[in-house]
């Protein structure tokens, strides 16, 4: 019994230390997220979608109606410019053409026969055995004799014509990708040509027609470098150069895009007429930066917190010497009075740039030597939506930075959530 009873003791002394530890540990766990500086490439794009394409198709017709009687290709086969391809009945086109050689011979018979006839009267018309009108006749119907032998010559040209357009070439070398016809099917030929075939010139080749939003196509340029994908392959990326940015717009739903043409190279074949692609336009890059997650920069401190920062700054400053204390009040009055001016509207070329230089400088949030909050300026650069690049004194990979905050500080007041090492750091120069 009394080793039952130790035992329980024992528990529930471990139990209580065990809860304590825990409470303890708590009060150490600091309230703030950290995220860490990088170097690395940055990279800024912009996104649209497209459809892939040949870069020539051609879609093979025909001139004449009939029932196809014979097809030599299918989908996916290679052919060549003039290569046979199908056949349409020749049955109706051939007797075409045999009736239009009988009218061209009974044509050619009536012309002779008054070519004599006007040879005949025109030399006793000479000899004033025919009358003026007897000539004139037969001079009459000798034009027309032979005006109707052209005409049956031209008829019999029609319809050998029509019978060789029985025979469907291939117009270009390429690839078969689309049949539309089967052999015995009737094919009328109107204003319109039936499209039997279309056939891409060289799959090796192709072409991305993306839609870019109005407002991202003063990035794009002619030469510019892009990288694709497509759903087929989703662990492998395609590359492209833009080719051409057309200058009609296409407005959908009171949305206006612009068509970007993308020379896309095929020769692994990898890639299909008519898939989708999710297009990358790299309009800017930088290499070797120091890059800092934008959950960062987007960090606001509360007031106690910056108050507090600005008491640890100005005592600080007040250890500098009076020289550089003054340097640093000059360049703060010069980056305001710029500032100003150039949101002003007003202001000079350099109050411009002053003002464009302050809108690229940001405030990032460490834990100092002390374990407390320390605001860092930095300059901003480029941004893919994910990091943004910085530079500035003070700045080294590796650094932690505060991104968020993990819970509430109401404990502040009786405990210190500083305690732990994670995200501190000697204060940078300058400040």
């Amino acid at each position: 019994m009394k080793k039952i009873l130790i035992l329980v003791l024992v528990l529930v002394l471990a139990g209580s230390g065990w809860w304590l530890v825990g409470r303890d540990g708590q009060a150490d766990v600091n309230p703030y997220r950290f995220v860490t500086i990088e170097r690395g490439d940055l990279e800024a794009v912009v996104s649209a979608t497209g459809q892939l394409e040949a870069v020539t198709t051609v879609q093979v017709g025909t001139q004449v109606s009939g029932i196809v009687s014979k097809i030599f290709v299918d989908f996916n086969d290679r052919v060549r410019q003039g290569q046979v391809i199908a056949l349409i009945d020749t049955t109706l086109l051939a007797s075409a053409v045999r009736e239009a050689e009988a009218n061209l011979e009974r044509a050619q018979a009536q012309f002779e026969q008054a070519q004599r006839e006007f040879e005949r009267i025109r030399d006793l018309y000479e000899k004033q055995f025919a009358t003026e009108i007897e000539y004139n006749q037969a001079r009459y119907n000798y034009d027309v004799a032979r005006a109707t032998v052209k005409s049956a010559r031209i008829n019999l040209e029609r319809a050998q014509r029509n019978l060789g357009y029985a025979t469907i070439r291939a117009p270009i070398s390429g690839v078969v990708v689309e049949r539309n016809v089967d052999v015995g099917q009737t094919v009328q030929a109107s204003f319109s040509a039936p499209q039997l075939f279309l056939i891409a010139n060289d799959l090796a080749r192709m072409q991305i027609l993306a839609s870019v939003d109005e407002s991202d196509i003063g990035h794009i340029r002619e030469g510019q470098e892009v990288r694709f994908s497509v759903q087929a392959y989703d662990d492998r990326t395609f590359s492209g150069t833009v080719r051409q940015v057309r200058l009609q717009s296409q407005v959908q739903e009171n949305v206006v895009n612009y068509t970007v043409v993308v020379d896309v190279d095929n020769r692994d074949g990898w890639l299909l007429p008519g898939m989708t692609a999710t297009v990358d336009f790299i309009i800017d890059r930088r290499e070797d930066v120091l890059k800092v997650p934008n959950a960062a920069l987007r960090f606001r401190p509360t007031e106690a917190m910056m108050q507090a920062a600005r008491e640890r700054m100005a005592r600080r400053r007040e250890n500098l010497p009076d020289s550089v204390r003054a340097r640093m009040a000059e360049r703060r009055r010069d980056a305001a009075g710029g500032a100003g001016r150039a949101f002003g509207g007003n202001g000079s070329a350099a109050g411009e740039a002053a003002g464009r230089r302050a809108a690229n400088v940001a405030t990032l949030w460490y834990l100092d030597e002390q374990g407390q909050p320390a605001m860092l300026r930095v300059r901003t650069g480029l941004t893919d939506g994910q990091y943004t690049e910085v530079s500035g004194p003070g700045l080294e990979e590796g650094m932690q930075v505060i991104a968020g905050v993990t819970r509430t500080s109401g404990e502040e007041g009786t405990t210190n959530p500083f305690q732990s090492n994670q995200g501190r750091r000697p204060p940078p120069g300058g400040f």
